[in-house]
């Protein structure tokens, strides 16, 4: 996809959570260190990111902090890690944007760690720049169909119109698709956020009310592992893939 360089060098990784889901493996672990196919989750997403050429990564730490700290320090390869420390108090995904906002530029990536995917004819990094226009977006996401989705049992998250602005889906319904934990974010997004802890369904709820939250359909396969259960039919797409 040549033409356009990517729209940020910088990505946060969203790696602060309890993993309860994935208990009795994060009983002793924080779960961006559950190994998937002889790999670490947090690995995966740190490799995607080396693959894409995003220089810098910013990954926002608080249950077993510690141990996810030590792995950043014997990882010798880009991208390089900074570190947004939530030891005292986990702020969630909005509030964890906010807290780690002066260490990202304008705008820059977002994901979260549970998440492992094959790219299409492109690197979603570059799916995502392609798509991105800061004049009318406030946040890009990325989404995938069900039939592209691997061990997600949801009745997806959102609508997209022929322009790529999302609406939610309505309770009750199912919606075509489903958010793969990718995004572009710019720090609009996150101006006059509420203090603490909070989701970033809160931005994206005034984002979708001003039509300013866009999504791009991502063109390869993805997998959803966030429990134990999910780890060996993941395994074996990767095997067959």
């Amino acid at each position: 996809m040549a033409g356009k360089a990517l729209a940020s060098d910088t990505a946060m990784i969203l790696a602060a959570g309890l993993g309860k889901r994935m208990r009795p493996l994060t009983a002793t672990q924080p779960k961006p260190l559950v190994r998937v196919a002889g790999k670490s989750l947090i690995d995966h997403a740190l490799d995607k990111l080396e693959s894409a050429g995003v220089a810098h990564a910013v990954v926002n730490v608080h249950y077993l902090a510690d141990a996810l700290e030590g792995h950043f320090k014997v990882r010798k390869r880009a991208p390089d890690v900074r570190i947004s420390d939530e030891r005292e108090q986990l702020l969630e995904t909005g509030g964890g944007m906010v807290k780690a906002a002066p260490m990202l530029p304008d705008p820059f990536f977002c994901l979260n760690s549970d998440n492992i995917w094959l790219d299409g004819p492109n690197n979603v990094f570059s799916e995502l720049s392609q798509a991105w226009d800061p004049e009318r977006m406030d946040a890009l996401l990325l989404v995938v169909p069900h039939t592209r989705a691997l061990n997600h049992r949801g009745a997806g998250d959102f609508h997209l119109d022929a322009e790529g602005r999302v609406t939610r889906r309505k309770r009750g319904y199912v919606a075509p698709f489903i958010y793969m934990g990718v995004q572009i974010v710019s720090h609009r997004l996150l101006r006059d956020a509420p203090e603490g802890p909070f989701s970033t369904n809160v931005l994206w709820t005034r984002a979708i009310e001003e039509g300013r939250l866009y999504a791009v359909s991502h063109m390869g396969l993805w997998c959803e592992v966030g429990e134990p259960a999910a780890i060996k039919p993941t395994e074996e797409w990767l095997t067959r893939a």
